[in-house]
C-alpha cells in the first residue's frame, strides 16, 4: 500500500520506490480511490483547467466582488506589467496577477479550486502557471506539480489544520504557499527533500499569521496575503533549489504551526474582530463593527 502519515515516511517512500513526491501521491491516490492512472490524471487535468480559467478570466473581464472590497486587482497588475514597470521580475509578477485574479473569481462566486481552501485559492495557481509562462510547461508536468502539492496539502490537513478558523491565516495561505513552493521545486528539477525543505521554510516565513477578513468576507485582506503567498512560495523554492538546507523538517513545522494557530486569540481567527478587520476603516466601510 503506497500510503504515508508524516513527511518523513513520504520521503521514505520516495527514497526506496526512486520516484519524486508527485509519483507516491498519484500512486495513493490510485489505490484509496480506486481508480486507474489515466483517471486519477484526468481528475487532476480538470482541476489544472479550472485554476487556468480563474486565473485569466479577471485579465479580460474583471468584476466587482460580492462585497465590493475587490475587483479588477489582477488586469491593473497586467497593465503595469505590459508598461515595462513591474520591479518584481518576470515570474513573481505574472504569478502576483494570476494569484489576483484567483480570489477575484473567488469572491465573485465563481468556480475556483480551493487549493487548500477557497481563501488561500491563487496561490497554488499563481505560482505554477506564471512558471508554466516562463518555462514553457507542458499540462502532463504541470499535473505532476499538483500531485506534489496535493501531498503536502494531505499532510498539512492530516496532521495539522487548513482553516483560518481554528489556526489563522498561516493556516491557509501558509499552506498553499507550502504546496506551491514544494510543487514548483519539483517542476524545477529538484528532489523530495528540496521540496519539503521549501514547504518547510514557508511556514516558517508565515509563521504567526492571523486571519481577520474585513467585514467576514473572504475577499480583503486575502487577496493581498494570496499575493504575498506567491512570493514566499517563489523565494522558499529558490532557496532549496540553490541547496540551501532547511533546520526544522516539514512534520516539525508543521506541527509548530498548528500549535501556534490555536494559541492565537479567538478575535483573530476569521471572526472578523479583530486585525485589520477592526481598524476605523474597515468598520467604516462595512457599516461598522456590530
Amino acid at each position: 500500500m503506497t500510503d504515508f502519515k508524516s513527511a518523513a515516511e513520504l520521503l521514505e517512500l520516495c527514497r526506496q520506490e526512486q520516484c519524486p513526491i508527485s509519483e507516491i501521491m498519484r500512486r495513493r491516490e490510485c489505490q484509496l480511490g480506486e481508480m486507474t492512472r489515466d483517471m486519477a490524471d484526468h481528475r487532476m487535468a480538470r482541476a489544472l483547467e479550472i485554476m487556468r480559467d480563474s486565473a485569466s478570466r479577471p485579465l479580460k473581464s474583471p468584476g466587482t466582488s460580492m462585497g465590493g472590497l475587490i475587483g479588477g486587482e489582477a488586469k491593473k497588475l497586467s497593465a503595469h506589467a505590459a508598461k515595462g514597470k513591474a520591479i518584481c521580475g518576470g515570474v513573481l509578477s505574472r504569478a502576483m496577477m494570476y494569484a489576483a485574479a484567483v480570489l477575484e473569481v473567488n469572491a465573485s462566486m465563481g468556480l475556483i479550486v480551493a487549493a487548500p481552501t477557497a481563501g488561500s485559492s491563487g496561490v497554488v495557481p499563481g505560482l505554477l502557471l506564471a512558471l508554466r509562462d516562463r518555462y514553457n510547461i507542458s499540462d502532463e508536468r504541470l499535473v505532476d506539480a499538483l500531485f506534489n502539492a496535493g501531498a503536502v496539502g494531505y499532510l498539512a490537513m492530516r496532521n495539522a489544520t487548513v482553516a483560518g478558523a481554528v489556526g489563522g491565516c498561516q493556516a491557509e495561505v501558509g499552506v498553499a504557499a507550502a504546496m506551491a513552493a514544494s510543487a514548483a521545486v519539483e517542476l524545477l528539477g529538484g528532489a523530495p527533500e528540496q521540496c519539503l525543505d521549501a514547504a518547510s521554510t514557508v511556514l516558517m516565513n508565515m509563521l504567526g499569521l492571523v486571519c481577520d477578513p474585513v467585514g467576514g468576507l473572504v475577499e480583503y485582506p486575502c487577496q493581498n496575503r494570496n499575493i504575498a503567498g506567491v512570493a514566499n512560495a517563489l523565494a522558499a523554492a529558490e532557496l532549496a533549489l540553490s541547496g540551501v538546507s532547511q533546520l526544522i523538517p516539514f512534520d516539525e513545522m508543521l506541527e509548530t504551526m498548528y500549535a501556534v494557530g490555536r494559541r492565537l486569540p479567538i478575535e483573530l481567527r476569521e471572526t472578523a474582530l479583530g486585525g485589520c478587520a477592526a481598524t476605523p476603516s474597515a468598520c467604516q466601510r462595512c457599516g461598522g463593527c456590530g
